[in-house]
């Protein structure tokens, strides 16, 4: 009787991967971090720890995209996604991001098993997908063996605008299983509108506003004293910011004070 039994998941079967989902090569260098081809960009990743102001511990790592060359930074992440004009060239361009931040963080270093891999969307990629929003990357973290429960989807205080969109985009993300987050950044009057409804997993405050937001708008400390949604501070630089995260009942900390992206 012949018996069939699972093909082993290999680092090619995930370059494979990655090459069917998008039209650009990959490369792996001898400490086995990946990179891809944009154009003339070799893109990488680079991570910046998370820390749980409770138990003062790292729960995982925000990833940025990194354009090198010779080993130097060549162009901003701002001036790699300019280069995606077409809405497909930024479809497969924020595809191979993430893919590309998925293998490195999850399948490279054994201390990130149990971390939580924040991802940022390009807000143009949003509006021009219509529905299932997340699918694409959940069939390769399945095939990857990475849930999505793992994943933090963060979406950009451009559409904090559009509430429908928005809570559209809550709803499909988290049908998914990802844990979503919401920028209170870029809101008119410090104010989410129809934020009640919203209900996103985590909410991010960047520390040099969040003195701004307690003067004027008490409701904004109120956020951290809830079970949900969690108060995530971003881009902390001085003590005095995280002081003044700490005492707004901050459940995450992230910032170059506590940690530059590597």
């Amino acid at each position: 009787m012949n018996r069939t039994t699972a093909r082993p998941f290999t680092v090619m079967d995930e370059f494979e991967l990655i090459k069917a989902a998008t039209d650009y090569s990959l490369e792996q260098d001898k400490n086995g971090r990946i990179s891809g081809n944009f154009y003339h960009c070799k893109l990488t990743s680079a991570f910046q720890v998370i820390l749980d102001s409770r138990e003062n511990k790292i729960i995982g790592h925000a990833a940025y995209i990194r354009s090198e060359s010779h080993g130097e930074v060549s162009l901003w992440p701002w001036q790699v996604f300019a280069l995606a004009s077409k809405d497909e060239q930024l479809i497969d361009l924020d595809r191979l991001c993430r893919a590309i931040h998925a293998l490195n963080y999850f399948k490279k270093n054994p201390d990130t098993r149990t971390g939580q891999l924040f991802l940022s969307v390009h807000p143009r990629l949003l509006s021009s997908i219509q529905n299932e929003h997340g699918r694409t990357f959940k069939d390769f973290l399945d095939l990857t063996g990475i849930s999505t429960s793992r994943i933090v989807i963060e979406i950009p205080p451009a559409l904090n605008h559009d509430w429908k969109l928005l809570q559209k985009l809550i709803i499909n993300y988290r049908s998914y299983g990802y844990q979503v987050a919401i920028n209170f950044s870029g809101t008119h009057g410090h104010e989410l509108p129809g934020a009640d409804d919203l209900h996103p997993d985590i909410l991010i405050v960047q520390a040099h506003e969040l003195l701004h937001y307690q003067k004027d708008d008490p409701s904004a400390d109120s956020y951290a004293r809830d079970a949900r949604p969690l108060l995530h501070v971003r881009k902390i630089e001085t003590q005095a910011q995280l002081t003044a995260a700490k005492q707004a009942g901050a459940h995450y900390l992230q910032g170059n004070f506590l940690g530059t992206a590597v």
